[in-house]
């Protein structure tokens, strides 16, 4: 009853689910409401409805986790990929779409890592002396020295 209350709260934009709700939601395979949370929560909402759906959901919820594919938060994106992965519907625009993401996620987890790798080295950079420059310097010490 209470997380009843809480998705009429949740429709009516007073209150976002707690983790609890999602959980129960998940649980008593509820996917119209995982389904909303998905489109209408805040990223925190939709990261738990995107991983609940991984879980509970059917073929129909497809479409949305395709749309959540393109959030603007990465572990909502992320989550979706897994739940479309863990569904595993057997169709080919599903599959080249989360193959597809799946190789970009890869790849800007690398970048990550190869930043904090690379954080604290110093990097060398040598600097090419020109012959102009040294005999410049050359002709200057031979200027400071008294004439005899």
């Amino acid at each position: 009853m209470l997380h009843q209350i809480t998705y009429l709260l949740f429709k009516l934009n007073l209150v976002q689910p707690s983790e609890k709700a999602i959980l129960f939601w998940m649980h008593s395979l509820d996917v119209e409401k995982l389904e909303y949370a998905l489109k209408h929560g805040n990223y925190n909402t939709r990261r738990l409805a995107a991983e609940a759906l991984e879980h509970a959901g059917k073929c129909s919820s497809v479409p949305v986790l395709l749309h959540a594919i393109n959030d603007k938060v990465q572990n909502v994106s992320i989550a979706a990929l897994n739940a479309l992965e863990a569904l595993g519907c057997n169709d080919e625009l599903v599959i080249s779409i989360t193959r597809k993401r799946f190789n970009w996620v890869k790849e800007v987890r690398d970048k990550e890592a190869k930043r904090e790798a690379n954080k604290g080295k110093k990097h060398k950079i040598y600097r090419w002396e020109r012959a102009s420059k040294k005999s410049f310097d050359r002709v200057k010490e031979q200027l400071k020295r008294p004439i005899r």
